[in-house]
């Protein structure tokens, strides 16, 4: 069912109760009762809605283990303003991120069936359009709108109205088992997405909207809203509280603070700009990163492309050489060393998705046409420098991480990828995985390379590079090169303190964020700061 179709269903549903579609099966009673718990007729002519609200953000990739407790993101207050009849939306959001550093954002948000728009900054990772925005402003990816748009439907009444007039794509499933309950299950599948709503059995009351996703690094996952604390507003029931889990981890906690029926509607409380319009795109239909990117919104990191990784528009990936056989890739968020050995290529870093590592690769073979990638070493699990794991394994590499990582790194390879086939999906080969306990060497005869499992406050199994030939270090997240402009940070102090354990003399770092730097200037700003600088 297409999203128009699902607005025109909004605007009819005061005729459900003498559908010709309704049919008496067990799906369609679980609908129909969810219906009337929630308000029946009073909720079928509610045409917009005002809401709201708080949520706190977490994202259980970024943990200091992997597996570990997930790292709070930070807190957000949002009002939305839902156009049910036309399918719109509009939000107001200001956000306080904590990590990896604090962070205000203010800005609004507008979707539509057709095209999504961004009034302010939103991300770290800001586009060409956005950067040449004054004031800041973009369109939304066909990729992120796609993924507005489930997201819309999944917490928005739309969906059980939809799921009414399309009795066809209803089908029960086994009750299924959650939060200490036994729910009833109806599966509905849409044209866009397939959703498993799960009825609370005493109330009739949806108490969970799935879908199955596929993650980078975990598979084929269940991604869920949870809905509980039910009220009252104007003869329907709305919750007040939700969960969004994945894989049950919480994502987001939201809390719904007030909700406000049928407001009246500025004319163009919902319009785009039309220079950003006419340039628009709309709803990607295949391969959307429904879970990278719902999850790097909520991290304030996401780059609004539909490469994710880098934009085209400005210049997308390129290598930049740092010394004879050394290239730094740059032009995305993060970036990739690339070192050239004998018979071989050793990449650092798989940021972000397999998108960003089919360019990679491809920027490599074109760099080093007679020399596959052999080895990828990751300096952390983080997701935006490792979810991109998956590629370099099909493409042939053995990985190598710091003691600790390698059980999830194995898990990663390991993982079903059925809801959507990657690269080593369709391969299906083993995969060496090494871990680095303090040192290990990495030499062929012509070339050293030199990696350290070093302490320090970020990522347990953290790992850093030194190239002796070219008097190099390769960092991540500890340091920024070129870009940090404060020092004297406990990341920073790690790395200082690292390198002097090591033994090891760099002249220059080299960032998976930032550029290259000096080291000993790096060093000396570090070591004259009197207290760890406000940032960790």
């Amino acid at each position: 069912m297409s999203k128009c179709r699902i607005t025109a269903v909004w605007a009819a549903a005061a005729l459900f109760a003498g559908s010709a579609l309704a049919q008496d099966t067990d799906a369609m009673r679980s609908v129909n009762r969810a219906i009337e718990a929630m308000g029946g007729y009073k909720l079928a002519n509610i045409r917009a809605v005002t809401i709201r609200g708080r949520n706190s953000s977490f994202e259980p990739q970024q943990s200091y283990r992997p597996d570990g407790d997930a790292i709070p993101g930070g807190d957000s207050s949002f009002v939305t303003t839902l156009d049910l009849v036309n399918g719109r939306a509009r939000t107001e959001w200001e956000r306080h991120l904590t990590t990896p550093v604090a962070r205000v954002y203010t800005f609004s948000e507008v979707v539509t069936p057709e095209a999504g728009y961004v009034k302010g900054i939103d991300s770290s990772g800001r586009t060409r359009q956005s950067r040449d925005s004054n004031p800041p402003q973009h369109t939304m990816s066909g990729q992120r709108l796609a993924v507005m748009l489930r997201e819309l439907q999944r917490s928005s009444p739309q969906l059980l109205f939809a799921m009414r007039a399309d009795p066809l794509a209803l089908k029960t499933l086994p009750d299924a088992f959650a939060g200490g309950k036994r729910l009833t299950a109806v599966a509905y599948a849409s044209d866009e997405t397939r959703f498993v709503v799960m009825f609370d059995q005493a109330s009739g009351l949806p108490a969970r909207i799935r879908t199955v996703d596929t993650d980078q690094a975990w598979g084929d996952i269940d991604f869920d809203l949870i809905l509980s604390d039910w009220r009252e507003v104007g003869g329907a029931q709305f919750a007040f509280h939700q969960i969004y889990t994945a894989n049950e981890r919480v994502v987001l906690h939201q809390t719904i603070d007030s909700i406000t029926l049928n407001p009246p509607l500025a004319k163009d409380l919902f319009d785009i700009p039309a220079p950003r319009r006419a340039c628009a795109q709309p709803p990607a239909t295949h391969d959307v990163e429904y879970q990278w990117i719902f999850r790097r919104m909520l991290a304030g990191g996401l780059l609004d492309t539909n490469e994710l990784g880098f934009d085209p528009r400005m210049g997308g990936l390129r290598m930049e050489e740092l010394a004879p056989g050394i290239q730094q890739v740059v032009g995305g968020n993060p970036n990739n060393l690339v070192v050239e050995m004998k018979d071989h290529v050793v990449v650092f870093d798989a940021p972000n998705n397999e998108t960003h590592t089919a360019a990679t690769l491809a920027a490599v073979q074109a760099q080093y046409p007679d020399k596959p990638v052999k080895v990828l070493v990751l300096t952390h699990h983080h997701m935006d420098h490792a979810n991109g794991t998956r590629g370099y394994a099909a493409a042939g590499a053995k990985i190598i991480v710091g003691a600790g990582d390698g059980a999830y790194i194995r898990h990663m390879l390991d993982s079903p990828h059925n809801v959507r086939k990657d690269a080593l999906a369709r391969k299906s080969r083993a995969v060496e995985v090494v871990e680095v306990a303090g040192k290990l060497v990495l030499s062929d005869g012509t070339r050293t390379i030199e990696l350290f499992r070093i302490a320090n406050g970020h990522a347990e199994g953290m790992l850093i590079a030194y190239i002796p030939d070219a008097k190099l270090g390769y960092v991540t997240d500890l340091w920024a090169p070129g870009r940090d402009t404060e020092f004297g940070s406990a990341r920073q102090r790690a790395l200082v303190d690292a390198v002097e354990k090591a033994g090891i003399k760099p002249e220059r770092f080299a960032g998976g964020h930032g550029a290259v730097a000096s080291y000993p200037e790096f060093a000396e700003k570090v070591r004259a700061a009197k207290s760890p600088a406000a940032f960790q």
